[in-house]
């Protein structure tokens, strides 16, 4: 067996504490289908959605929200698992004026997964041809929790999830935390 196989193994039974947050400027809990889509996808697999958000794609509001889901669960300096594993962010990921998302996860992560914006952009490709290149998804570690950046696009929400995240997310908490 090679060794992503064994890892692949070892992580077949975790599951992850997810978040998921909603960045725009036109759309509310009740038209968020990308959002939902997210929320549907991790739940099926197993996963358990702690929490929901939306927010304006207002740098200042996205940093916020993140930050206090990264905050540590109580205030001891002792190291301990983090309140989440998981946090997926839809929107705000293009080249528009508005979009800051990837500007801010980027400056809370402290190892970025290059190979996510590159794969989700070439199976992007297969979909949309050349447009895939507008959207600067990325993903990495901010200290113990995974953070996703994904476009508000449904259609693109379901290929990140089917695709490269629910494949991948309990392999990914397992490795993280070695």
């Amino acid at each position: 067996m090679d060794s992503h196989e064994q890892h692949r193994e070892n992580a077949k039974d975790k599951s992850a504490r997810c978040a998921v947050l909603t960045i725009s400027d036109t759309r509310i809990a009740e038209t968020d289908s990308g959002g939902q889509a997210i929320i549907d996808a991790l739940k099926q697999a197993g996963h358990t959605v702690s929490d929901y958000t939306l927010v304006k794609d207002e740098p200042a509001q996205i940093e916020s929200q993140l930050k206090s889901w990264l905050a540590p669960p109580d205030s001891s300096l002792m190291p301990q698992a983090p309140r989440l594993d998981l946090i997926i962010t839809t929107g705000g990921t293009g080249i528009a004026s508005r979009d800051t998302t990837v500007e801010v996860v980027r400056r809370l992560l402290d190892k970025e997964l290059e190979g996510f914006g590159e794969l989700f952009r070439m199976l992007s490709y297969e979909q949309v041809g050349p447009a895939a290149m507008l959207s600067r998804a990325v993903a990495g570690l901010a200290g113990q929790t995974l953070i996703f950046t994904l476009p508000g696009s449904p259609n693109a929400v379901k290929l990140a999830m089917d695709k490269l995240i629910i494949p991948e997310l309990p392999h990914m908490v397992w490795e993280r935390g070695r």
